[in-house]
């Protein structure tokens, strides 16, 4: 096998789409005759992978992946970080080796991801990522900051009216209890998808315009898609309007908006008048 990109946005790149590969492989071999297994296996297969070409490739720094032991800990303050190595790492790859496990098992589904990331202390901007990459294998294509998509273009409906119509992103499983309200008051309509990075992903090729969830998630499942998406110059922040931060001591990132910039105010005023 020849060697990886050594640039960390192309290695990303590279990695994602070998787990993505993998994943792909293991749907063929199994098949979906048994949900739970295949879950099962496509979470240890991705990671499996992932961590041992960091180890490889990447030995020198640190790695938080949603199937580690432990990745769920909040760590106090006073506890000693020499416990807790990616505290005072200053290289930290954030991994979400499938993202949407339930999509990935059911035929037919490809609204499933994996999601690469690195956060670095020195970083210029506020969350610390400075590179990574979303796999969506099942639609042959990975999204990576060493090669950020275009800025999305307008919807069609917005083009050819004369009011935005906004589409939003929406969790087809969990959706914030006061999602419908909110889209009534911006005029806009939900469109059901599966995974985080899926939705991300489709807010960052403009598929929709935004997407919104305060249902609790970790980490992982926003980083890599935020970098991408601040890659391509669209907004995204906590849905109070603060910034995002990433290799924090507690991995919970319950809530997020990620939308074109253009709609990041109404949006923000949106959420201040229904998330409370």
């Amino acid at each position: 096998m020849t060697s990886p990109p050594m640039i960390d946005g192309a290695f990303a790149r590279w990695l994602a789409a070998r787990a993505g590969q993998a994943l792909l492989d293991l749907r063929t071999e199994m098949g979906f005759a048994d949900t739970g297994a295949l879950k099962s296996a496509g979470d240890k297969v991705s990671h499996d992978l992932i961590r041992t070409e960091l180890a490889k490739w990447r030995p020198g720094d640190t790695v938080l992946s949603e199937e580690d032991e432990g990745s769920r800990l909040a760590w106090a303050a006073e506890v000693n970080t020499g416990a807790v190595s990616r505290l005072t790492s200053d290289r930290v790859w954030i991994i979400d080796p499938l993202d949407g496990t339930r999509e990935f098992s059911e035929e037919g589904r490809s609204d499933w991801a994996v999601h690469v990331a690195l956060w670095a202390r020195n970083a210029p901007s506020p969350h610390g990522l400075v590179a990574g990459a979303v796999g969506l294998p099942a639609q042959h294509r990975v999204l990576g900051t060493d090669y950020p998509p275009a800025y999305p273009p307008m919807t069609v409906e917005a083009a050819t009216a004369g009011e935005r119509k906004i589409r939003l992103a929406a969790s087809r499983s969990r959706p914030p209890v006061f999602l419908t309200d909110l889209a009534e008051d911006v005029r806009a309509h939900l469109v059901p998808m599966g995974s985080a990075g899926a939705k991300i992903a489709a807010v960052v090729t403009g598929e929709v315009d935004a997407y919104i969830h305060a249902g609790g998630q970790y980490e992982w499942d926003s980083a890599a898609p935020v970098a991408v998406a601040t890659a391509t110059g669209l907004h995204a922040s906590r849905i109070d309007g603060s910034a995002l931060k990433y290799n924090e001591a507690d991995p919970r990132l319950p809530d997020l908006l990620v939308c074109r910039k253009d709609l990041a105010t109404r949006l923000l005023a949106a959420l201040q008048r229904h998330s409370g």
